[in-house]
């Protein structure tokens, strides 16, 4: 990356991945995925190579979220670096494919752009996933689809929290995106989420491809969700859970939780609140994928990331 006059001159995305069923119960990208494998007119952009691709097939097919471990978590170097033996766990193996096929990780020969499309059973509604604060592309991509797609929503949660943040599949790529939208049962395909899906992923095509082209985009600010904290539920001293997110709270993704607002609800009726300092606005509430991680929601703070304008690199 190089500046002149404040304008961040950046590699043009030549090569884009589209994964579906890095959970294999998350039904809309695989849908989606399945649908531009057979006919990818719709993906198709100038100066671009689109790659739709189902990243755990085997979880797809018995529509589980996976095999032996969670395939969004395996991508860390010792996964990838470990040796090709027998009986090592399904995942694992194929986060060593997938990082032969797209990576390798960290390299001038990685893909561009990983879209990863997921689900999720919390009320969410649209909601992209960073994993950088100082992506220039990535932080001009999201502005650009939030703009084009207002007035409807679209939030962003940006993971770089040192404990909280893990090795993702689409951390593969340069430039890593999560897609993540809901709520909709796991197996369970809803129309309103899948065309939610599909039109950001037009969007978010769209500016690659204007972005090829040589259109500069002008300097531009982000609202963000940041990651704080992972919140398990109150549980006995079996490690069995003992409440429930409370009404008030179920189903209020991206709404404030100030201290002394109501957090669970005990099985005998008592009322749990929060307790923090700081106002947080709490997100991934009550998933069910996160029953098995001990994790009842995710607390995030609000913040306004700045981004330098951007345009192609020209040789």
């Amino acid at each position: 990356m190089s500046s002149r006059t404040n304008i961040s001159c950046l590699q043009e995305a030549k090569r884009v991945a589209i994964f579906g069923g890095t959970h294999g119960n998350e039904m809309s990208g695989i849908m989606l995925v399945n649908m531009w494998i057979q006919n990818a007119a719709e993906i198709e952009r100038n100066r671009l190579v689109t790659k739709p691709f189902i990243s755990n097939p085997r979880a797809v097919e018995k529509c589980t979220r996976y095999i032996n471990t969670d395939l969004n978590r395996a991508f860390t170097p010792e996964n990838l670096s470990a040796p090709d033996v027998q009986g090592l766990p399904y995942e694992v193996q194929r986060a060593k494919e997938i990082n032969q096929m797209f990576g390798p990780k960290g390299s001038s020969d990685a893909y561009d752009v990983i879209f990863d499309l997921h689900n999720t059973t919390s009320n969410m509604g649209s909601t992209l996933i960073l994993e950088s604060s100082t992506d220039l592309f990535n932080l001009q991509m999201v502005h650009y689809i939030k703009k084009t797609m207002t007035p409807r929503t679209c939030s962003v949660l940006l993971n770089e929290h040192p404990q909280l943040k893990y090795s993702t599949t689409r951390s593969v790529a340069k430039h890593p995106i999560g897609l993540e939208v809901g709520p909709q049962p796991q197996g369970v395909l809803r129309s309103n989420v899948f065309e939610s899906m599909r039109t950001i992923l037009k969007h978010a095509l769209d500016f690659i491809e204007l972005f090829n082209s040589g259109v500069e985009f002008p300097p531009c600010t982000v609202e963000v969700f940041k990651v704080q904290e992972r919140m398990d539920y109150p549980r006995d001293t079996n490690g069995n859970i003992t409440a429930m997110v409370h009404p008030h709270l179920q189903d209020c993704d991206w709404e404030p939780l100030n201290q002394g607002d109501p957090m669970f609800l005990t099985f005998d009726g008592r009322t749990i609140l929060y307790e923090g300092a700081s106002t947080v606005y709490p997100t991934f509430i009550n998933e069910a994928a996160y029953y098995e991680k001990q994790q009842a929601f995710m607390t995030t703070c609000r913040e306004i990331l700045a981004a330098n304008a951007i345009r192609k690199a020209f040789k």
